[in-house]
């Protein structure tokens, strides 16, 4: 009886499992993408959130305008390395209020053991520049 109910159990938990692979792995068609407003930015500045260990808030520099990221990168990286660096920042992300500061956008890290990894670009462009 009990192989029975672990069964069942089992076989629910894979459903579950399979569910969320295939929402995962779903394919977007290119006008999904297309909505995806990606920018070249240049930090102006960066500095720590007091009382956060992740957390650093930054001025980026996207061309027509300034606008204040939070990002949590604060173990990896330090506010000092960053500014003069350019970022990919997705700029038509709702704003958000992360610990009392508005972010007005997110920029783009690759995940390496746990760790961002910053998405930049090889050569300087004009902060603002779209990318597609």
């Amino acid at each position: 009886m009990s192989s029975l109910i672990l069964s069942k159990s089992w076989s629910k938990y894979f459903s579950i499992l399979k569910r969320i692979c295939i929402i995962m792995s779903q394919e977007i068609d290119i006008s999904e993408f297309q909505r995806i407003d990606l920018r070249v930015g240049k930090i102006e500045k960066a500095e720590r959130i007091p009382g956060t260990k992740k957390l650093l808030r930054l001025e980026v520099n996207l061309g027509s305008e300034k606008r204040q990221l939070v990002a949590g990168i604060a173990e990896v990286y330090t506010p000092e390395e960053l500014v003069g660096k350019y970022i990919v920042v997705v700029a038509n992300l709702k704003p958000k209020i992360i610990r009392g500061y508005i972010s007005q956008g997110m920029l783009l890290a690759a995940d390496v053991d746990g760790k961002p990894v910053l998405l930049t670009v090889d050569k300087p462009v004009p902060p603002g520049t779209k990318i597609r």
